[in-house]
């Protein structure tokens, strides 16, 4: 049955119970969502949680919980473990000691900052989270959307929404491909794994990457994307918008779609670096040369060389390629809170040389960066055969491009 609201908003509430089969975890149905919910779940699952449930206890501690619960055990100890996962990865957005999951939808759930970061972006919009899962992203929305609404075609992930938000919580059941809602912002975040695997084939999605843009051509939309989705193939689907890549805790977290609309004026590709606070858009200039190293090598972020913005990145702090087609940067100072390697010698890559002189230099243990050559790190460690003291960094990189390129090795130490 449909209701209007006054922002416009049409929802289509839909009771059915059934159960859902997951891919991966195990399977919860909606029978076992209700125990959970129940005083006698909670009391149970507080019982559990005393519990190491790690390392030599973890048999006797689940045979334990049998012996009590008996054929409730399972989901005990799958929620109870999955709150212990889920504490690191969104104990920044709220308290996640009560909620429940299941392990394929914690998997794919938004880590904190990377969920409040979009969040801010959309202040005082009126959102609909089509893809709402368990809740992750409607609780980020909480105190800074003008209202949230959330919708999902699994029952069981619905009903975990609703006890992780609350009963006020806007939700409904209904398929991402039928909207149900009308004058709000559309976040949809589809299934990109099968078999605990990445799948980054647009055609691949659930819901399929262009049906979404096809239903949604008209809105203000948002899509959650792995970070190793072919860009350019997006943009041939037609997508006209503005693709944020975002690293979190020195790793790239996920690619963005921000329908036109919601894009920064002009900007078609954004990195964004949360840890920093830092963010480049192929809107800045990119007069960035190329030179011999200085005395610092930079190796930018993952989310600045996701996003093609290393020439951005580098004309914005005063650094300058080794190449013009390999990602690494140098200057003589780092930009703040970066990390470099200082170099202090170079020489064409050859593994008895390279040996030779990080046995001069006193190294014991290295780090091994390699870009633009077919280097294999740790095995390349392991044939060094080092046995100093000190440690130290090498970057093997390509120079040049033909019949003139070459491998050239730098042994630097690392500013951490």
């Amino acid at each position: 049955m449909a209701s209007d609201h006054p922002e416009g908003l049409v929802l289509q509430r839909d009771r059915h119970r059934d159960q859902a089969v997951l891919s991966a975890g195990l399977t919860f149905g909606l029978d076992d969502v209700a125990y959970l919910r129940s005083a006698s779940g909670a009391a149970a699952l507080c019982a559990v949680a005393d519990l190491s449930l790690t390392g030599p206890t973890r048999v006797a501690d689940t045979a334990a919980v049998h012996a009590r619960f008996g054929e409730r055990a399972p989901i005990l100890v799958e929620t109870t473990l999955l709150r212990r996962k889920a504490a690191d990865k969104l104990g920044e957005l709220c308290d996640v000691s009560r909620w429940l999951f299941t392990a394929e939808a914690l998997q794919q759930a938004t880590a904190a900052a990377v969920a409040r970061h979009r969040a801010r972006r959309l202040a005082g919009q009126v959102v609909h989270d089509a893809t709402c899962s368990i809740g992750t992203e409607m609780a980020a929305l909480r105190g800074s959307a003008a209202r949230t609404i959330g919708s999902d075609i699994d029952p069981v992930r619905l009903a975990m929404a609703r006890h992780n938000l609350g009963d006020a919580a806007d939700l409904c059941r209904a398929d991402a491909l039928r909207p149900i809602s009308r004058g709000a912002v559309v976040i949809v975040d589809p299934a990109r794994r099968s078999g605990g695997r990445r799948r980054f084939d647009p055609t691949d999605h659930r819901p399929r990457l262009d049906h979404l843009l096809d239903c949604y051509r008209a809105r203000d939309m948002v899509v959650k994307c792995a970070p190793g989705i072919d860009f350019e193939r997006v943009r041939r689907l037609g997508f006209d918008g503005e693709i944020e890549v975002t690293s979190y805790r020195g790793s790239v977290r996920e690619a963005c779609l921000w329908s036109a609309g919601l894009a920064g004026r002009g900007v078609r590709r954004r990195a964004s670096i949360l840890d920093r606070g830092e963010q480049i858009t192929d809107t800045e200039p990119d007069d960035c040369g190329v030179r011999p190293a200085g005395r610092w090598i930079v190796d930018p972020d993952g989310a600045v060389i996701r996003a093609g913005l290393v020439r951005q990145y580098g004309a914005r702090h005063g650094l300058w390629q080794l190449d013009p087609h390999v990602a690494y940067l140098s200057g003589d100072r780092l930009p703040p809170s970066v990390r470099g390697l200082e170099v202090l010698d170079h020489l064409a890559f050859d593994e008895r040389r390279l040996r030779q002189a990080l046995s001069g230099l006193d190294c014991g243990a290295v780090e091994i960066l390699a870009r633009g050559v077919r280097v294999d790190p740790d095995a390349l460690r392991g044939r060094l055969r080092l046995r100093g003291s000190r440690p130290l960094s090498v970057v093997i990189t390509r120079m040049g491009s033909g019949p003139t390129g070459h491998a050239l090795a730098y042994v630097c130490c690392p500013s951490r």
